[in-house]
């Protein structure tokens, strides 16, 4: 170069014009070599990729435009420009005047480069782009290293230096910066779109996809997001829709792609492979393979951060997406003894806290290569200043490296600790949710509420022990600036007596110093989060490798021809480590065959239809299933949508099929009932619709999808007899909609079993006989016997249905049953055997009329030919029952800070304030100390007072970390203490939130207060408010300093502090409301989620997998809308707030230098130090500002759940019944009504009922006439609108509800059971001794299945008892009722899923336990109740009879109807 430029051995470097200087500036040599090649060389570098990078990204064409030819036209004027440089220097020549070798190279290589740039403007332009990165920055480039020529040659110019032959040259430079300039400008304009693009026909499309690349990288296309945010609250409508790129299932299916965790290895891999256990494939290996790439882009602009101030902001995708997204995949393929290992709360925490993990992980990636790199150029300049005495700062670093270390490997295994504590406390919750009606009908809520705050305790007794260490880590890594700058000090100055502290050395130094500061503070945080997202990276991996069901254990294809369903050899389990449930099962079903299967409780029936949907684990065997399969679960699974939406199932829609399922399943009245017909939206679970209503729905979903193998597990049991007959004959039975199908039918009535083609009679997970009702009956085996005891044989059967007729029906004279009975002696005193043979009638026949097994039914026949009836009135868009989250708006309010002040504690909140005061005053204190040292006189070559220096600087930074240590322990325990408040109040309220609150509120909505809110609550507002303290007093110290060393600062910083608070105001506002619509639309995708996870069978059955994905893509992507605006909103500020602290480094040196003539080298020091922290802490001061009224949301959030409406109180002391209360069981409804909720219709109209004590009344009635609810207003489930219920002479409106409801006993329509031991499903507050427990298990006939497990009383139930049978867990419920005995039982529908003999068992030891108690039975099998004392017959929420049954069928009303379908009249 030196050669080039001919100058001697200066060449590029000369300190007395660079450095020893008042006016500095480059050698004209290196102006005209290295400054002019550095464009050139970025764009010759980078040049053949990003021509690469075109082709394969090829957009299409932009028209030639305005602004396109100005830029070529200038383009090629600057290679003009350069040519015409290179063209002097060989006139140069010809003039004998030989210029610099530089001359010729530069002006050509330049040249070269400006042809290039002018190629490259109409190469981008065919190929589509709009705005060029390459090429704003080359112009950047070209302008920033012509600054300094440019100066160079204006003071020049002045200064006459410059002799006539250079003015050509400094001509045509001035003509060459000015048009460098224009392009620049020209560039940083966009293009049109290209020509065939496609239209977007978004409403309201991200703009950043259209925005030029300078917005892209100044995120000012997010600007007027921010500014509609400021002006007011964003609402949904305002979001951009998301990218393509950023789409749910683009983003998961490229995971997918890279994750195949479970490719299917072939025959010669496992022939090859040994037999050691796989190795789980890496989802980690997954992750990075996918967001790799997104990853080093971000991590390369960390690296040049500085020259742009750009901070990375490239991951483009929140990580709670693609792992919630997997969570629900996975879950809906894995197995049964996975999901019991994974339960709903489980997985719940892993989509909401365990991607939180990861994303707080991504934003401190950078720092854990970026700490390490800033820490060491800050050591290496240290080293230049101070010398070797900064191995003893090193020295320090080090020491507390193990330290650290040790405080993170405690934190790691406290996490680990914790999350297992929130687990089980989440899926606690859910339970409680989930079974909250069965909670308050046994006023079991304190129990459970022990239970749940016993798990808080403990969990947040090991948060307490985390936050220690975390208080320690915070003083360790505050402190350790200092003490690495007073070792340094004391080292240096104690070395050498020469060794002079002097302004230079001490404040580069602590410069440096606080420039460690920031590494050392992040490094820590970096590795506490890094560690726990390792924690839940294996929680994760471990959900993900998960057994999955084989998709390919039940085959489709082959098949033995002639039949629907074979199974040879098969044998099963529900887990490959459980004992198979069904062994050597053998099974051909013929195609279109009707095939019932019977069986006890528990011998295995609904896992034979398990098995056939390849839900079970095959241990050996074949399964063959042909063509498409209906599924109709036990318990009906509804989704939360409406009523018709349940019954099409994502089926195309058509009236008449439509119309003719309606009919048959029995769901044209029901549709008339409901407020919006099948409008009408149901509630989570099926919450407003009856248990029948629920099966009869799930049956039209599956009559309605016209499959051909149809699987029906017991859908018979939870309706009506009179309905169940109506279905069979309209559906199920061979004259039935389904006729020609094959139909696989669970049953426990016998009665319609004469009419199924074959019966499969299951004993013990064994087929024990199969063949047909005839066969079957011939074979006199075990099936034989039960029919024997549980139906009259024929002959007595007819002759009983012809006495009934004569009694009733004869030439249609209406006889009274007592006035015959008394007629006839010898049928009198046979009375109870008659009654008993009414109760056994609902058995054999096929009949509709009750007519004799010898008479075929007529009534049926003729009902085919019923004309086709009108399609239903279509009824006005009905009240929504689930009304959509609605978000709060505008400021957080004030009361909620103070909310979370009182939970704190007022005094801590103010010595907390205090001590931030006092920490600050020390750091200070000492460096304004270090300031009047430095400024001390020398004398011979030493300073004074050395030791009192060195001795007051360590005290005072002392001081300062014990006022971090203290402050940030006393700040952890306040913030345990309110967290431990807030969710006290939570559970509290929750547990006693009427029943109506949850109709009506997704249990999602609710468990997300409790999972991803109390997570806030406990672990994110405490560091947050740590924080932010912090920096607000560290940037007010700032401010502090230099105002006090440079008054003329206080001129800049009103300006400054103007933009910085609009900056701040405009950011704090759009991302509190962005948090906010986040939150919301998060409750949508548990909620889908939870009813996905427990309608995986029914979804799988129906292979309706892709569209239950579809949903939770679109519900995730909803969410997404408002989290990627947030995320950018987050960069924009940063860039903002960066310009600002930049401005303030600027003012800052530009007045120490103006005052340099009356400062002290100590102070301006001291100054400057302090201003360069000063960025820093204003970037993290708006953060946190930002991010504590955006997670104080959480607050918000809990308070509204802690304060919503509450029932009655449990107890009221002054107004407690006596112990013995009700004696008598005497109940009265006195001008009774009562509504489910505001606004609805009344359920129950002006009821006068008096039941006498004793006396055992069957309610009857069609669905949604009032029966369930009448129950529910004896235990003030529901509160009347006017009248009373009066319990033995007591009204019961005057007590309180625990003191109501525990004298009252129950066995529910839906047997809820809780994950727990059977002890404490029977007895949650131990108050029976072991002995009562074991006698109520022998009367409700479960003591031989439990003293079979080797567990007895403390056998694990599974969540929601789903290792019981539906008819055991209703065992376990007479169980329940039977220990309370109380003097008054309500049984709702409780024996509908049980076979007939348990059934029998248990009214019998109902009759003979409950004897002297009043019994309220709400029947489906008439023949339970025949013998009560009276039946009360409920319509439309009236009564319409009440009698004793004799009566009641010889008045002919409504019952009599219903005795007659069943066969009993």
């Amino acid at each position: 170069v030196k050669a080039m430029c001919r100058e001697g051995k200066n060449g590029t470097g000369d300190p007395n014009l660079t450095l020893y200087t008042d006016n500095p500036d480059f050698t004209p040599c290196f102006q005209n070599t290295i400054l002019a090649w550095i464009p050139c060389f970025y764009l010759c570098s980078i040049l053949p990729f990003y021509v690469l990078y075109l082709k394969w990204n090829n957009r299409g064409y932009i028209v030639l435009s305005v602004l396109s030819r100005f830029k070529t036209v200038f383009a090629f004027t600057l290679w003009c420009v350069c040519w015409a440089n290179l063209f002097y220097a060989f006139h140069g020549i010809v003039q004998s005047r030989t210029p610099p070798t530089v001359y010729f190279i530069t002006p050509l290589i330049v040249g070269i480069t400006m042809l290039l740039a002018m190629l490259l403007i109409q190469y981008e332009r065919l190929h589509g782009v709009q705005s060029s990165g390459v090429l704003i920055i080359y112009w950047f480039l070209c302008i920033l290293c012509a600054v300094s020529p440019l100066r160079s040659k204006i003071i020049g110019t002045s200064a006459q230096v410059n002799e006539m032959c250079d003015i050509f040259r400094a001509t045509t430079f001035y003509i060459y910066f000015v048009l460098i300039l224009i392009e620049l400008i020209l560039s940083c304009l966009k293009e049109k779109p290209p020509f065939f693009s496609p239209v977007n026909l978004d409403p309201n499309p991200c703009p950043e996809l259209n925005s030029s690349f300078l917005s892209k990288i100044t995120f000012w296309w997010f600007t007027g997001m921010a500014v509609q945010g400021y002006k007011r609250p964003l609402e949904e409508k305002d979001l951009w829709s998301l990218n393509a790129d950023d789409k749910s299932e683009v983003v998961v299916q490229n995971l997918q792609k890279e994750k195949r965790m479970r490719h299917p290895p072939c025959e010669t891999e496992i022939l090859i492979s040994s037999k050691k256990q796989q190795k789980e494939p890496s989802f980690l290996k997954a992750l990075i393979r996918t967001f790799g790439p997104y990853f080093l882009i971000g991590s390369f602009f960390k690296l040049i951060q500085d020259l742009l101030a750009f901070e990375w902001a490239s991951l483009p995708y929140a990580p709670e997406v693609w792992i919630t997204f997997l969570c629900l995949f996975q879950s809906l393929v894995i197995t049964n003894s996975a999901k019991r290992s994974s339960t709903v709360g489980e997985i719940v925490n892993l989509m909401s806290v365990d991607a939180q993990r990861f994303m707080d992980l991504i934003f401190f990636l950078n720092m854990i290569w970026s700490a390490p790199l800033q820490i060491f150029l800050a050591l290496y300049f240290l080293w230049q200043t101070l010398g070797p005495s900064v191995l003893a700062g090193v020295a320090v670093m080090v020491l507390l490296i193990p330290f650290n270390a040790v405080i993170a490997m405690k934190t790691r295994a406290f996490q680990v600790e914790q999350m297992r504590y929130k687990d089980s406390r989440i899926k606690l919750m859910n339970e409680i949710l989930n079974g909250i009606k069965v909670l308050k009908l046994y006023a079991w809520e304190t129990s459970f509420a022990e239970k749940v705050l016993e798990i808080r305790k403990n969990e947040l007794r090991v948060l307490k022990q985390s936050a220690c260490l975390h208080s320690l880590s915070t003083f360790a890594w505050v402190s350790a600036p200092f003490l690495v700058a007073l070792t340094t000090f004391i080292v240096y100055v104690r070395v050498d007596e020469n060794n002079i502290l002097d302004a230079e050395k001490a404040f580069v130094s602590l410069s440096l110093f606080n420039l460690l500061r920031f590494p050392l503070n992040m490094l820590p945080q970096c590795i506490s989060n890094l560690v726990q997202a390792s924690v839940s990276l294996k929680r994760i991996q471990h959900f993900l490798s998960h057994d999955e069901l084989d998709p390919n254990c039940v085959e489709t294809k082959l098949i033995t021809p002639g039949y629907a369903v074979t199974v040879r050899n098969g044998t099963f389990s529900w887990a490959k480590d459980l004992e198979p449930a069904l062994i050597d099962i053998n099974w051909l079903v013929p195609s279109g065959s009707l095939v019932a299967v019977v069986g006890h409780v528990g011998c295995g029936k609904s896992s034979l239809v398990s098995a056939l949907l390849g839900e079970m684990e095959k241990l050996h065997g074949e399964v063959a299933v042909k063509g498409s399969v209906a599924y109709v679960p036990q318990q009906a699974w509804i989704q939360n949508a409406t009523l018709k939406d349940n019954i099409l199932f994502g089926r195309p829609y058509n009236e008449q099929k439509y119309q003719a399922v309606i009919e048959a399943c029995a769901l044209k009245q029901d549709l008339e009932v409901l407020p919006g017909g099948d409008q009408t939206e149901i509630g989570e679970k099926g919450i407003n619709l009856s248990g029948g209503q629920r099966q009869r729905v799930s049956l039209a979903r599956a009559v309605f999808s016209d499959a051909d193998v149809y699987l029906l597990d017991d859908p018979l049991s939870a309706v009506d007899s009179h309905v169940a007959k109506h279905i069979f004959d309209n559906v199920i039975g061979p004259e039935g909609k389904l006729k020609g199908k094959t139909r696989i039918l669970v049953t426990h009535s016998i009665n319609f079993l004469p009419q199924v083609d074959n019966i499969v009679v299951i004993v013990d997970g064994k087929i024990s006989e199969m063949g047909s009702y005839q066969e079957l009956l011939q074979q006199k085996k075990s099936f034989a016997e039960f029919l024997r005891n549980y139906a009259p044989d024929e002959d007595e059967g007819s002759q009983l249905c012809s006495w009934i007729s004569m009694i009733v029906i004869e030439d249609d004279e209406v006889l009274l049953a007592e006035d015959t009975l008394s007629n006839h002696t010898d049928l009198a005193d046979s009375e109870p055997e008659i009654i008993f043979w009414l109760q056994k009638l609902q058995i054999s026949i096929i009949s509709s009329d009750g007519e004799c097994p010898s008479k075929k039914s007529t009534k049926r026949r003729l009902g085919d030919k019923k004309s086709p009836e009108l399609p239903l009135p279509k009824k006005g868009p009905s009240e929504k029952l689930i009304e959509a989250e609605a978000a709060e708006t505008g400021t957080v309010k004030f009361t909620v800070f103070w909310q979370y002040i009182k939970a704190v504690g007022l005094l801590t909140s103010v010595v907390v304030c205090f001590l931030y005061c006092c920490q600050n005053a020390a750091a200070i204190g000492s460096n304004v100390w270090l300031s009047v040292w430095t400024n001390d006189p020398v004398i011979n070559g030493t300073q004074q007072n050395v030791n009192m220096r060195v001795g007051v600087y360590a005290a005072l930074g002392l001081l300062q970390g014990l006022f971090v240590l203290i402050s940030s322990f006393t700040l952890a325990m306040a913030g345990i203490k309110a967290a431990r408040a807030l969710h006290a109040a939570l559970l509290e309220n929750k547990l006693h939130t009427p029943q109506s609150f949850y109709d009506t509120t997704p249990i999602g909505r609710i468990i997300n207060r409790f999972s991803k809110d109390i997570y806030v609550i406990d672990e994110v507002i405490p560091h947050t408010i740590l924080m932010f303290l912090g920096t607000f007093f560290n940037s007010l110290s700032t401010m502090i300093v230099i105002m006090s060393s440079t008054p003329l600062f206080a001129v800049v910083i009103v300006p400054l502090a103007i933009l910085y608070f609009f900056a701040q105001r405009f950011y704090v506002a759009t991302s509190r409301q962005l948090k906010r619509l986040e939150s919301i639309t998060r409750s949508p995708i548990y909620s889908h989620f939870s009813e996905t996870v427990t309608g995986a069978s029914v979804i799988r059955a129906y292979r309706r997998q892709k569209s239950f994905v579809h949903i939770s893509d679109l519900k995730v992507n909803d969410n997404q809308k408002s989290y990627y605006p947030g995320i950018v909103s987050n960069r924009w500020l940063g860039i903002r707030v960066e310009f600002v602290g930049n401005c303030v480094v600027l003012f800052a040196a530009l007045f120490a230098v103006l005052s340099k003539n009356h400062l002290s080298a100590g102070l301006v020091g001291l100054s400057v130090s302090y201003a360069l922290q000063v960025t820093i802490s204003l970037n993290w001061m708006v953060r946190m500002t930002s991010d504590l009224e955006t997670n104080i949301v959480a607050v918000e959030r809990v308070k509204e759940y802690s304060e919503s409406e509450i029932e009655a109180p449990w107890i009221i002391e002054d107004k407690r019944p006596p112990e013995d209360w009700p004696n008598h069981g005497e109940v009265n409804f006195i001008n009774y009504s009562v509504r489910y909720r505001k606004g609805l219709d009344l359920v129950l109209k002006d009821l006068n009922l008096h039941v006498k004590g004793g006396e055992k009344i069957g309610i009857v009635g069609r669905t949604g006439a009032g029966k369930s609810s009448m129950t529910l207003c004896l235990f003030r489930i529901l509160e009347a609108v006017n009248g009373e219920i009066v319990i033995d002479a007591q009204r019961i409106a005057d007590i309180g509800l625990h003191d109501l409801r525990s004298k009252l006993t129950i066995i529910p329509q839906d047997p809820v059971l809780f994950s727990g031991t059977l002890r404490m499903n029977l007895d949650p507050f131990n108050k029976y001794s072991e002995e009562e427990i074991w006698t109520a298990l022998e009367l409700s006939h479960l003591k031989r299945f439990i003293s079979s497990q080797p567990e007895t009383l403390d056998f694990e139930c599974s969540e929601g008892g789903e290792n019981l049978s539906v008819g055991q867990r209703q065992l376990v419920c007479l169980a329940r009722a039977l220990l309370r005995k109380t003097r008054i039982l309500i049984l709702d529908e409780a024996t509908a899923a049980i076979d007939l003999e348990t059934d029998n068992f248990i009214q019998t030891t109902i009759r003979t336990q409950f004897e002297d108690c009043t019994v309220l039975t709400i029947a489906h099998r008439l023949n339970t109740i025949m013998d009560y004392t009276r039946v009360l017959v409920l319509d439309k929420g009236t009564i319409a009879e009440f009698d004793t049954p004799s009566r009641l069928i010889a008045s002919k009303g409504i019952f009599y109807g219903m005795a007659k379908d069943a066969g009993l009249a």
